[in-house]
Order: C-alpha cells, then structure tokens, then sequence
C-alpha cells in the first residue's frame, strides 16, 4: 500500500508547529490518534478501507512522522489542545475520534479541558487509566487501573531512552507489543518510525505519560464510547472491563491473541478492526 498516494496536508499551531494529517473521503469525520513513537501511517488499513464510508483524517502528533520536528510540547495536556485546534481548523462537528494508547491518553486530556466539544462518539484504543502504579494499591486496584510499572522501572526506561540503547529499547519494546504473525512489512514500519522520533522527545513524552492519571476523567465520559483491547495486549483486560463499568453505556471488544490481539489490532487484523469500527460509528 503506498502510503504516499494519500491525501497529505498541513496547519500551524498556535505555538507555531506545522503538523501534518491525512485527509481522505466524505460523510462523517473519523480521527484516529496514533500512540507514543509512532505516526499515521499506522492506520493505513482504516485509511484505505473506511474513506468510502467516511471522512477519515489522521494526524501526526508534533515531532512524530511527517509534523515538523521541534523540542518543546510534548506533553499529554500539549497534544490534547493541538488535536483541538486540528479539529477548529477543520471546522468539524460531531467527529469520532479514535486513540490507540498515548493517543487515547490524549483524547482523556481533550475531555478534561473541552469536555464533548465537537465530539460525537470516542473510540479508545489499548487505553490504560494509570500507568504507573501506587504502592499503596491493592492488587484489585492495580488490575483495575491497568498499572504495569513502578516509579522505579518507570524512569528506567526513560533514562535508557536517554542513553545511546534507546532504539534498541524501542525496538525491543515493539517485539512484545506484536504477535508473530504480523507482516514483515508493517513489523519493520513499527520499528522504523518509533526509531525516527528524536529519543530526548520520546523520553519527555513517555515520562508525561507514565504520571497521567485518568481515572477521575473516564467516569466523566458521557458520549457513546467504544473499547478496544487485545487479550494479549501490555494492557491488562481487567482494566477495560473497570473502563467499560465506568464509562456508562460503554461498548467492549476483546481481539483474542489468535486474531492479532496484541497492541496493534488494527495493523494485525484491520478486516475485524474495520468491521467492529464501522458498526460503532453507525
């Protein structure tokens, strides 16, 4: 799939960053928000099937893919207010937006500062209320709020991404997050474009969003909102059920490891992903 033969566009931020979106079809406006290290590019496989159906835009976070590369912004709460003003750019109402981890993590940043603002329905991806857990918790707690590291390994692997293993780390990182079925391609596209985000920025950004607490955000959610998770994924099922109880009148889908449930469903699997996808919006 040439991934170049989209339609590619560009706006300026109010902090003076070019960022660059895919903008493909009519009808209603899907978003998708990739998550920490990589790009749009990612959702190729919904770019290429749903712009028939819908007006589906895809954008670059600052310094991820093709938005301008800088050294300052990138914060969850950062992301949250240029996915906004994407959207005022656009002059779109009633979008579905979708964010595959970080950028579900940013889509809880957006209703904490906008609320439903030129929203209609919210599609989270692989989405984890607390990264970092709190010792204090009891394990029931930690499996609800999906926390997988402690602030100790939290800042290890910051700091490595500080350090000259950081793509390697990345790379590494990857490899669990993906089933051994996954087409060399996309596999090599995964790695390749975590690697091309400038690791000071990784670190900064991954740190920001290791110490995101969302938990008081997702009971707040009232507009239709899809979950998606894979049973294999780093982000522990229990935790989207908790979610799913949260988010009043909230939707589940479970992608078994079989069928590409890892972190990146909609590369591993983008026939069910569409389809679960396609019946939401509708």
């Amino acid at each position: 799939m040439n991934f170049s033969r989209f339609a590619h566009h560009y706006f300026m931020t109010n902090d003076n960053v070019r960022l660059h979106y895919i903008d493909e079809g009519m009808g209603t406006p899907l978003v998708l928000l990739h998550g920490w290290s990589q790009s749009s590019e990612q959702y190729k496989y919904q770019i290429a099937a749903l712009r028939d159906k819908y007006r589906v835009i895809a954008l670059d976070m600052r310094g991820h893919g093709l938005s301008e590369k800088v050294s300052y912004g990138f914060k969850i709460y950062r992301l949250a207010k240029d996915v906004n003003e994407l959207l005022c750019y656009l002059n779109l109402y009633n979008a579905v937006v979708l964010g595959h981890a970080s950028g579900a993590a940013v889509m809880c940043c957006y209703w904490e500062l906008f609320q439903s603002e030129r929203l209609a329905k919210l599609i989270l991806v692989d989405k984890i209320p607390v990264l970092t857990s709190n010792p204090t918790w009891s394990p029931t707690e930690v499996a609800s709020y999906g926390s997988f590291v402690d602030s100790a390994s939290s800042m290890e692997f910051v700091n490595t991404l500080l350090s000259e293993q950081a793509d390697l780390a990345k790379t590494i990182l990857l490899l669990r997050q993906i089933t051994q079925n996954i087409q060399p391609e996309d596999r090599q596209l995964l790695i390749d474009t975590s690697c091309a985000l400038s690791n000071p920025e990784a670190a900064v950004l991954l740190y920001n969003e290791f110490h995101q607490d969302c938990r008081n955000v997702i009971g707040r959610i009232d507009i239709p909102t899809l979950i998606i998770v894979g049973r294999g994924s780093p982000t522990p099922v229990s935790s989207q059920i908790w979610m799913k109880t949260m988010i009043k009148g909230s939707q589940l889908v479970i992608f078994e490891v079989e069928e590409g449930g890892k972190h990146f469903t909609f590369i591993e699997n983008p026939e069910k992903f569409n389809h679960v996808v396609d019946g939401f919006i509708h």
